[in-house]
């Protein structure tokens, strides 16, 4: 049976069109970029045109954008080149709902010599923004925000906060894995630095990332070696992921309005008919600014792990939370600082669609969940029938 993949925030299929593209440098197109040879020199050639097609999905210069293996890489990259470019300062500010890639980080170098100031969320995941504001320093390094979060689809302020930030002199850093190919943007107009995406996020495989750095932020490579990526992150070139990348980011924009469009149809429509079919079910995040694929709903006095294993024998695939911290037996950290109650936390589903997915898989699913949930409610202790209407 073919699953009904409603976990894209995860990770999505590589597009068939990406592949395809991709295929010929497994094999006759074998050549180094770098080298000297035509050979080499031709596929250094698609290298350069993909990444101009990334560039003009972010609107960026081409010598703006570097190739890495992995949104974390990127996020690593950013936050350790503002650190090692202005030593003298040791504060840094994120959010307390940012991807484990920034979050975990933050949480290190807090307990190294940095001050790290994580700023609080409201109940439908709303960024503090005065809390922010007022924690800007002369000593701030950093601001890192996420562009959109990944478990709620909660969208951030950025380019606002990036513009405020930019008033102090400090660089400012936002994780857009979730965000690219879902909405428009223009980097060359924002205030943004730094900015991370993942390629598995948007029908590109995974082991490619980006990271934009704008023309003139002070940069200090995390990975030195080779002059690759203009001496900005050495190793040999991801040849075949690369121009995979630049394949997809020609496919998100022209699938940009599917997704604000049907997409958010499927998202909306899966969204309130399981609330109206299952009690003591909530959306988690703020329902009007938030990403057009993603809805996190709670289901009240059962175990997100259960529902996801009754789930998996229908042949549905979602997610408790972030898959990078999926494996943990505790709430979502996001969950909890957004104030989401404990009998909810624990029972909440993220259901991330692309643009493979159908009305037909939203009808299945919406067949499926409500006995789901009642079955594992009849088990629960503290689940009494009727208690809530």
């Amino acid at each position: 049976m073919n699953p009904i993949y409603m976990d894209n925030n995860a990770t999505t299929r590589v597009a068939p069109e990406v592949l395809e593209e991709m295929l010929p440098y497994f094999s006759d197109l074998y050549g180094n970029p770098s080298s000297m040879h035509t050979f080499g020199g031709n596929v250094g050639s698609t290298l350069k045109k993909a990444r101009e097609n990334v560039a003009g999905l972010l609107g960026a210069l081409p010598e703006e954008i570097l190739f890495t293996s992995c949104g974390t890489e990127s996020d690593s990259t950013a936050i350790h080149a503002a650190l090692r470019s202005n030593p003298e300062k040791k504060h840094i500010i994120t959010t307390r709902v940012e991807h484990p890639a920034v979050k975990n980080l933050g949480e290190y170098l807090a307990n190294n010599g940095y001050r790290v100031t994580f700023v609080p969320v409201d109940r439908d995941g709303r960024l503090d923004e005065d809390f922010l504001y007022k924690s800007l320093s002369d000593d701030t390094a950093l601001v890192s925000v996420m562009w959109a979060n990944n478990e709620t689809g909660t969208i951030f302020p950025v380019e606002k906060i990036a513009r405020k930030v930019r008033e102090w002199g400090i660089v400012f850093h936002t994780d857009a894995v979730q965000v690219v190919g879902k909405i428009p943007m223009n980097l060359a107009d924002s205030a943004i630095d730094m900015f991370s995406l993942s390629g598995h996020k948007l029908h590109a495989p995974k082991g490619i990332g980006v990271l934009y750095v704008r023309k003139g932020t002070k940069f200090a490579p995390f990975l030195m070696g080779g002059h690759q990526e203009g001496g900005r992150r050495a190793g040999t070139e991801n040849t075949a992921s690369i121009i995979g990348m630049g394949r997809a980011a020609r496919l998100v924009v022209d699938s940009m309005e599917d997704e604000n469009t049907r997409v958010r149809a499927l998202r909306d429509k899966l969204e309130k008919e399981l609330l109206k079919r299952i009690p003591a079910s909530m959306v988690n995040g703020d329902p009007e600014n938030r990403l057009p694929n993603t809805t996190s709903i709670a289901f009240e006095y059962v175990e997100g792990e259960a529902i996801l294993l009754l789930m998996d024998q229908h042949g549905i695939c979602a997610s408790s939370g972030s898959a990078c911290t999926s494996g943990s037996l505790e709430p979502s950290h996001v969950l909890r600082a957004m104030g989401v109650p404990f009998t909810a936390a624990h029972g909440t589903i993220r259901y991330s669609l692309s643009i493979y997915n159908t009305e037909e898989e939203v009808d299945f699913v919406i067949e499926k969940m409500p006995p789901i949930i009642e079955r594992l409610r009849r088990m629960s202790p503290f689940w009494k029938e009727g208690q809530i209407s």
